[in-house]
């Protein structure tokens, strides 16, 4: 059976719930729009069930995000992933994109059920990283883009993956 997530904003006024196969906090993305909404050092997400996301309080606080890539440059577009954030407190809370319709991303720093501790990072987006930004300190494994496993992928592999 999946494992329940719940989350919460800072200010209380957004609450959620939902289930996940994948808990474990493992992969930090340090790209630029994890940075820029995720704070210094980027974001963690987990993966979650998106058919099992419940919003228990404050939909109605709910606003809907969608990153620019190379922002500023020839390159730049804007992403099909959706970020949900609290509209008060701009707490980050979910990743959605339509493209994996069965998933949904919440931010590993919103929930507030206890999560186990990795026993080594996975450091992502490094090409995007600015020097000034420092890794977590400890065993990690950096890429310069993203690594071959997926959330799920990585789960399995270390038998972390919650039926």
């Amino acid at each position: 059976m999946p494992m329940t997530l719940n989350g919460s904003c800072q200010c209380g006024a957004v609450a959620f719930t939902l289930q996940s196969h994948t808990p474990v906090p493992y992969q930090l993305c340090a790209c630029s729009i994890c940075r820029k909404v995720g704070g210094y050092g980027g974001s963690v997400n987990l993966g979650g069930i998106a058919s099992s996301l419940r919003i228990l309080s404050g939909a109605d606080r709910v606003k809907k995000y969608r990153g620019v890539c190379d922002r500023g440059t020839h390159d730049q577009r804007t992403v099909s992933s959706e970020r949900s954030f609290c509209g008060d407190c701009s707490t980050m809370l979910w990743l959605f994109d339509a493209q994996w319709p069965e998933l949904v991303h919440p931010f590993a720093s919103a929930i507030d059920t206890d999560l186990a501790v990795p026993d080594e990072m996975v450091c992502v987006r490094a090409d995007s990283k600015p020097a000034w930004v420092r890794w977590p300190e400890g065993r990690k494994t950096v890429h310069q883009e993203y690594g071959e496993d997926s959330i799920e992928g990585w789960h399995r592999k270390h038998g972390l993956y919650v039926e």
